[in-house]
């Protein structure tokens, strides 16, 4: 599908990649990371023709169909319906000539077109479109409203409507899951692992890449490296990769010692001279290791309050809304230090009513909410990033609270935000989403809070930010209520869940695959009766879901479908892990041989045998890998099959 041989790329003076190569095979749904300027979107607009590498090439089939995902939306007067429908280029372009035909009068060209627009499959492409809208967490009557109603956040989920509304062989998707919510994010996940063609899509969400990609890619210092399986896989691969590297590295630095040692014990003597020079030659030619360098640039804490009461907040016989709307009720909770709550619920349910009921903001229109003596609320949501001095450093955001506070104390604290020389003393308004994310987590946490109201804030974070976030939420003292689509963040952060559904607020007796089937379930009790309305009924009864509505020989047919097909899978699933693992013992492999052609001694004219059988090794397990890797391909889209059809 995708083929780039020997490319070589640079922005703005930097190079950000030097002869590289990659195949990706079709239907592969790569997930694509790296830190922050390593290339990533600029592969993008490398794949669309928005640039042009230095050297090298990039190859596609003929007649491959791209859709992308835009990043920004101007406002528009267009309903979200026809703004979504827009990315089906093919089809307006069939309407815009079945329209000049018909007024033509061109008998001949209609009937051509409506047979066109039929196979097009246009007369299902509005509900189709209305689909990909509600799945995105818009309400019905939202594709009717023009877009420029909608915020910047919500936007973006238009943009990524249209791009999915688009025929497509290729689809690239710039960090999809900005702006999403769970629901949504759940939603999106089975909506790729159904897509046909193949996917290129960059990410930072852990648990969005495990349960969608089948490879990676990583941007390495300037390269590419090509990884089979999810994000988890990649760790683990990863880490065996730089274990190997480093014990190489090791190595090489004590041959490059103990020659450095021989040329300068024996080059000032005339009967070894000759040995010296052919050594110092030796170490022109060979190849230097990179030492392994993984750490984050990330490393900060939520220092521990000066004070805490308790209970921190509770809110008695509480009602939440926008003016003279009732949103929540009967809300009755207490925050106690060290409460940890994870807020789940559907889009539009309430989540961000409450957590600005918690604040004392003007959403709580009733009910009595006490704070405690020593209350020091710390809260972050997407639109705080606007409240921000765009004309101020960071250094002047955090000096502004504590005037007092030392210049180093100041840069010490920035520092973990990884905020370092002049960018700490730099004015934010050039700064990019996550680099302002991290300047407001950075004001949060400089003001000691005990109690952390944090609204979607991964938002922007790369991994290494996401991951610093993490841990230091769980070593926070404090009180934690958060609403997030990060599920790593929630499993590792949280000890309970409340949701938030219905008009009320109340614990959730189950984890986030609990939540997750409980979606499922909502989503097809709203979207089945519409589906299952015969002519002259209701729906009331027909229209309802799951095994109550069959018969006691309907569910024994059923029952004996399903084993049927749990029969078929188990042999693909059976031999979907023994490719896997046929997979990690040939990685394994290909790491100790790359590890032996990293030893310099197999470069010296004694070890020519040796050397070209390493490379021998080399080429036949690259090969037997790529080989078995499409077996497990075709293996995987057969099990997701019968899984889709045994879950169906």
């Amino acid at each position: 599908m995708l083929t780039i041989t020997d490319l070589s790329l640079q922005r703005g003076g930097v190079w950000l990649l030097e002869n590289v190569s990659l195949t990706v095979q079709p239907g592969q749904r790569v997930a694509i990371v790296g830190a922050n300027g390593a290339g990533k979107s600029s592969l993008f607009q490398l794949l669309l023709g928005q640039l042009a590498p230095e050297q090298g090439a990039v190859s596609l089939p003929g007649g491959c169909r791209i859709a992308h995902m835009a990043q920004e939306v101007a406002a528009s007067s267009r309903s979200a319906r026809d703004f979504v429908l827009d990315g089906d280029f093919e089809l307006r372009r069939m309407e815009r000539e079945l329209a000049d035909a018909e007024a033509r009068s061109d008998d001949h060209a209609i009937a051509r077109l409506h047979g066109e627009l039929d196979i097009h499959e246009a007369w299902s492409a509005s509900r189709r479109a209305e689909a990909l809208l509600r799945g995105l967490g818009f309400v019905d009557s939202d594709a009717e409203r023009p877009v420029s109603a909608f915020s910047g956040g919500w936007r973006i989920r238009l943009n990524l409507a249209q791009a999915l509304m688009r025929p497509s062989d290729l689809l690239l998707l710039d960090e999809p899951t900005n702006h999403l919510d769970l629901d949504a994010c759940l939603w999106l996940e089975n909506w790729l692992r159904k897509y046909p063609g193949t996917l290129l899509f960059i990410s930072h969400d852990r648990d969005f890449m495990d349960r969608v990609a089948t490879h990676l890619v990583h941007f390495d210092q300037k390269k590419l490296a090509l990884y089979t399986g999810n994000y988890s896989a990649f760790e683990v691969q990863r880490s065996e990769r730089l274990a190997q590297q480093q014990s190489s590295f090791e190595r090489q630095q004590a041959r490059i010692a103990e020659i450095q040692r021989f040329i300068d014990r024996f080059k000032a003597k005339a009967t070894k001279a000759r040995q010296a020079q052919s050594r110092v030659k030796a170490l022109e030619r060979m190849e230097r290791i990179a030492p392994a360098h993984v750490d984050s640039p990330f490393s900060f804490e939520f220092p521990v309050a000066d004070k805490v009461s308790n209970p921190l907040l509770s809110i008695r016989n509480g009602a939440a809304g926008h003016g003279e709307t009732i949103i929540l009720n009967n809300i009755n909770i207490t925050l106690l230090p060290g409460s940890r709550i994870g807020l789940l619920g559907p889009n539009g349910a309430g989540k961000s009513t409450f957590m600005d009921a918690l604040r004392g903001t003007g959403t709580l229109l009733a009910g009595e909410r006490t704070c405690g003596e020593h209350l020091a609320i710390g809260y972050f949501a997407q639109h705080q990033l606007e409240s921000l001095d765009l004309d101020a450093s960071p250094f002047l955001h955090l000096q502004r609270l504590a005037p007092g506070a030392s210049e180093q104390k100041v840069r010490n604290f920035l520092g973990g935000f990884d905020f370092h020389g002049d960018e700490a003393l730099s004015p934010i308004r050039s700064f990019s989403g996550g680099e302002k994310a991290r300047v407001a987590l950075a004001v949060i946490a400089w003001q000691k809070p005990n109690l952390l109201l944090l609204d979607e804030p991964t938002n922007h974070l790369d991994l290494e930010m996401r991951q610093a976030l993490t841990m230091a939420l769980q070593n926070f003292d404090g009180a934690l209520v958060v609403v997030s689509h990060d599920r790593h963040l929630l499993r590792n952060t949280v000890d309970e869940f409340w949701l938030v559904s219905d008009g009320t607020v109340r614990e959730y007796d189950g984890d986030l695959e609990d939540y997750e089937r409980w979606l499922a379930d909502r989503r097809k009790d709203d979207d089945e009766p519409p589906r299952r309305q015969v002519e002259g009924d209701s729906g009331s009864d027909k229209a309802a879901s799951g095994s109550a509505a069959l018969t006691a020989d309907e569910r024994k047919a059923r029952k004996r479908q399903e084993a049927e097909v749990r029969q078929k899978l188990s042999p693909w699933r059976k031999k979907q892990g023994a490719l896997e693992l046929r997979m990690e013992k040939l990685q394994q492999a290909l790491g100790k041989v790359e590890a032996s052609l990293g030893d310099p001694d197999v470069y010296d004219d004694s070890a020519k045998v040796r050397l070209k059988e390493l490379l021998g090794q080399q080429t036949e397990l690259k090969r037997e890998l790529e080989d078995v890797e499409s077996q497990w391909l075709d293996v995987s889209e057969t099990v997701e099959s019968l899984e889709a059809e045994l879950s169906g």
